[in-house]
């Protein structure tokens, strides 16, 4: 069990970013999982996701600020994280074709800060959903982002897809946008919103960078001015 254990932090420490993005999801996933289930054999209830969701409730965002970014890093079922995961592998590796690890996990938080507040904006001035409250978790619209400033950047770029051979990037990005568009007033809606938002903050943010402004460098001054402050202070 050990060895497991080692070879798992081997690989979380020699991977990129991408790898490590997947075992933080799924270490966020299984251990409160289980944890939460076990104790529930001794009558203790507690729904942990409540303290981490997105809720269209502004007042709670006053309570719990961090879900703003850890909805992004929970998810609600196995095949809501699988299918996640897969799509940020596979969408990740394409964009650091192009981008540095740092770009991406920039472009990742970024995008799920900016998901979230357009997904409560949507349930505050959407008159379909005045008056609903709803909670949100999963990393869905942080992957559209990457999807999209990969296409938005090189869309004539071809992947090879089982069943359907050869396609252009920009036509994978098209499908999931209109199938988001089409399910807006059904169920999910909040979701479809985050995914749609995720998609336009990753176009934004390659025209940005395009004209010089590297929106993730914000991200990386913030992690380095942590890493600094908790580092130990070198003797003179």
């Amino acid at each position: 069990m050990s060895r497991i254990i080692d070879d798992l932090k081997l690989q979380y420490k020699m991977g990129g970013v991408i790898i490590r993005l997947i075992f933080i999801n799924i270490f966020l996933f299984a251990v409160p999982a289980i944890v939460f289930s076990i104790l529930q054999l001794f009558k203790v209830n507690i729904d942990y996701m409540d303290f981490v969701s997105l809720s269209t409730d502004w007042s709670l965002l006053l309570v719990k600020p961090w879900s703003l970014l850890t909805y992004a890093f929970f998810h609600s079922g196995f095949f809501h994280i699988l299918f996640n995961l897969l799509l940020l592998n596979f969408f990740g590796n394409l964009f650091l074709t192009y981008f540095t690890q740092k770009q991406l996990l920039g472009l990742y938080l970024l995008s799920a800060v900016f998901s979230g507040l357009l997904y409560m904006i949507g349930y505050m001035f959407l008159p379909a959903l005045a008056g609903v409250n709803a909670s949100m978790v999963g990393a869905s619209g942080a992957i559209m982002a990457v999807l999209l400033a990969t296409v938005t950047y090189q869309p004539y770029m071809e992947v090879r897809l089982f069943l359907f051979g050869n396609v252009k990037l920009w036509q994978i990005a098209l499908v999931l946008i209109v199938l988001d568009l089409i399910q807006l007033p059904m169920d999910n809606t909040g979701g479809h919103i985050a995914h749609l938002a995720g998609a336009f903050f990753g176009f934004l943010y390659i025209r940005l960078l395009q004209s010089g402004t590297d929106l993730s460098n914000a991200v990386t001054n913030i992690i380095n001015f942590f890493v600094n402050l908790f580092q130990p202070k070198k003797a003179t």
